[in-house]
């Protein structure tokens, strides 16, 4: 008798479809946060710090609003050290007046020709 039961009934998990396990939340934000942190990763592994996750991450950017996160992601690119200017750009102490006749220049120039 248990062996009719078993072979008509088929097992729960065959009625239950598969739901999403992670609700996929990717965020422009949360993109250039990935971005940042991989890019600034490398220089701090290669200098024997800590690698920054994503939560300090958010901290740090919090009060930068979006737009200008990609305005930051371009200046940072466009420097000779990523992370020197990423640090940088980020601290507010250093966009005061005395601080910005006392800046050198962070920008590579390319020139056409040069790969």
């Amino acid at each position: 008798m248990q062996q009719q039961y078993n072979k008509r009934v088929k097992h729960i998990g065959t009625h239950i479809q598969e739901s999403p396990r992670k609700r996929e939340r990717a965020t422009e934000r949360g993109e250039l946060m990935e971005y940042f942190r991989d890019k600034l990763n490398r220089a701090r592994i290669q200098d024997g710090y800590p690698a920054l996750n994503l939560a300090r991450m958010g901290k740090i950017l919090q009060l930068i609003p979006t737009k200008d996160l990609y305005y930051l992601k371009s200046v940072c690119d466009q420097a000779t050290d990523f992370s020197k200017k990423f640090w940088w750009e980020v601290n507010p102490k250093k966009h005061t007046e005395e601080a910005k006749k006392n800046q050198k220049p962070f920008i590579k120039k390319k020139t056409y020709g040069e790969q």
